[in-house]
């Protein structure tokens, strides 16, 4: 075995040992202010970029950044292969990235700084140089991102599916996760938001969705969904449900993240399961954070991910 591997398993199993997990995340959520909320995450990770009088945005904003600063710690730990899948993983906060520089260089000033993605990285440092946003489409085109689509909403699904699309085929142990999430965008593009997946997008969704993307109505495209993707939205009858099968979508790659981490294996898949764990357990901090800011009176139905059932 590559010590490498040895390393970097055993660096991801470390990194989850102060999550606040399910119970935390109640507690906090129960906190009634925000700034009590982020007191009680003072035993956890996530308290050092936290300060109080944050706003609410703010400090989910410092939650993601502590997740991106695990993975990129954890990539120091691992061989090639490794850092590989990580990139592929945290695309998200790249994705976060590109479209605040779009805001940015289209006169939004109140955008916030960009993550600071260091080696997990796909095309960032070359992106971060676009001064307009002409040049940024350009960019994008010559990057692995290609052509997202013009408008905010066509960029928005076009980078999210190709790099769903790109982490099932490159990330054998998340192709999974990434079919289910790709069924949960498509279905909330199509039938929540009433828009057609943009040309550019129906490439992506088709690898994982084969032709359901196509569907007229949302009972159509359940059913014409491939059973790696259908799971995703087991239970769903109406896409103004969508919001409860997200949460599900995140407690299913939490559990199969924590089964991946048990095996006795050093190579890729307990660290992808890390990276599962980690991540369901910062969305879950981030609505919980989101309803200790708003003041909920009661906690009933709140299963842990933000999801009221």
């Amino acid at each position: 075995m590559s010590p490498a591997w040895v390393a970097g398993v055993t660096r991801a199993g470390g990194l989850l040992t102060r999550c606040p997990g399910a119970t935390g995340a109640r507690r906090v959520a129960a906190a009634g202010t925000l700034d009590e909320a982020m007191r009680r995450l003072a035993p956890t990770p996530y308290q050092r970029r936290l300060t109080a009088g944050m706003t609410l945005p703010a400090a989910q904003r410092a939650v993601t950044t502590t997740l991106l600063w695990h993975l990129r710690v954890l990539a120091g730990w691992l061989p090639r292969h490794g850092v590989d899948c990580l990139r592929l993983l945290a695309s998200g906060f790249e994705i976060v990235n590109i479209e605040g520089r779009f805001r940015l260089l289209n006169g939004d000033a109140s955008e916030p700084a960009p993550y600071e993605l260091g080696s997990l990285a796909t095309a960032w440092h070359r992106l971060s140089r676009a001064d307009r946003p002409e040049e940024l489409r350009t960019a994008l085109r010559a990057s692995p991102w290609r052509d997202p689509g013009g408008t905010p909403a066509e960029r928005a699904i076009g980078l999210r599916l190709t790099a769903v699309a790109r982490t099932a085929t490159r990330v054998p142990s998340a192709a999974r996760w990434s079919a289910g999430r790709a069924a949960l965008l498509v279905a909330r593009e199509r039938f929540v938001h009433g828009r057609e997946l943009p040309v550019q997008a129906t490439g992506p969704a088709a690898r994982l969705l084969v032709s359901a993307h196509r569907a007229r109505d949302f009972t159509e495209f359940r059913d014409r969904l491939p059973a790696s993707a259908q799971w995703a939205l087991r239970g769903v009858d109406d896409p103004a449900d969508l919001w409860q099968a997200e949460g599900l979508w995140w407690r299913d790659i939490e559990q199969n993240g924590w089964r991946m981490v048990r095996r006795t294996r050093y190579d890729a898949i307990p660290v992808v399961g890390a990276v599962a764990v980690l991540s369901a357990d910062a969305w879950r901090t981030r609505a919980a954070l989101e309803l200790a800011a708003h003041g909920a009176s009661t906690l009933e139905g709140f299963d842990g991910f933000g999801v009221l059932v």
